[in-house]
């Protein structure tokens, strides 16, 4: 069903995170150490869930990843190269959707292609493709107003994956929606995964999700974040929680996180 592993393939591996520490300084001038000494790989193609109490670093740890946030110490390389600022190739969604309210759907989601200057024409059938893909391709001339938070994620996650990055990073993309929406958007995301095969890292709070939807599940301790396990997840896709081995195995992450 599931093992306890340190690491993922190494002749895969597309992010390498060594040695991750992150400090903050508080409003009144003492270090907070958010993160501790994170080490982890991330297999190209794969889908991995990090799961840990709030305030644990799990964010901090995808946005060292993706450039917007520098190390402490330790380091974050993609395909061997190190990361210190945003890159092309690593996309972000984050919990709230942070569209362009004056921009339509089509235009949000044609905002990379658009910034690199890519010929209109081309970067709307970029855009109508993945707005396919969400299922929201009859929206296209809709505003973001129109559309209710999950067709405004939907519209998040197509925009990201329109820049064509490698590697999709998402911190918490469906903490703020109704528990109904969210399993149809963790089907739909799934749909996209197996369709593009984009290298994936989602932050969740809900161990549900990330057992559903993980080949890897990272266990994060409280603060400072270290991590406490990583498990690889054997079961057969799609799953359903139905499956003894799908409840028994968010029964030992639980309790891990006890």
């Amino acid at each position: 069903m599931y093992s306890d592993n340190t690491s993922t393939a190494a002749n895969t591996r597309i992010i390498d995170i060594q040695n991750l520490s992150k400090e903050y300084t508080t409003q009144r001038g003492e270090p907070l150490l958010a993160v501790s000494d994170v080490t982890l790989r991330i297999a190209e193609n794969s889908f991995t869930c990090i799961v840990g109490p709030s305030g644990c670093g799990k964010s901090t740890i995808l946005r060292v990843a993706a450039g917007l946030e520098s190390a402490t110490s330790g380091s974050v390389h993609y395909r061997s190269n190190a990361v210190s600022k945003p890159c092309g190739k690593i996309g972000l969604v984050f919990q709230e959707y942070s569209l362009f309210p004056w921009l339509t759907v089509i235009d949000n989601v044609a905002m990379g292609p658009a910034f690199a200057k890519a010929p209109r024409k081309e970067r709307e059938e970029r855009a109508r493709n993945y707005l396919r893909m969400v299922d929201m391709i009859d929206f296209c001339d809709a505003y973001p107003h129109e559309l209710s938070g999950g067709m405004r994620q939907r519209v998040a996650i197509a925009r990201a994956l329109c820049n064509d990055p490698d590697v999709l990073l998402m911190d918490e993309p469906f903490g703020a929606l109704d528990a109904h929406t969210r399993i149809l958007l963790q089907r739909e995301l799934l749909k996209v995964w197996e369709l593009t095969r984009k290298t994936i890292v989602l932050v969740t709070h809900s161990v549900d999700e990330a057992v559903y939807l993980a080949d890897q599940i990272v266990i994060m301790t409280n603060r400072p974040g270290r991590i406490r396990s990583v498990l690889d997840v054997n079961m057969e896709r799609p799953r359903s929680r139905a499956m003894p081995e799908f409840g028994k195995l968010t029964d030992h992450i639980l309790k891990e996180l006890e």
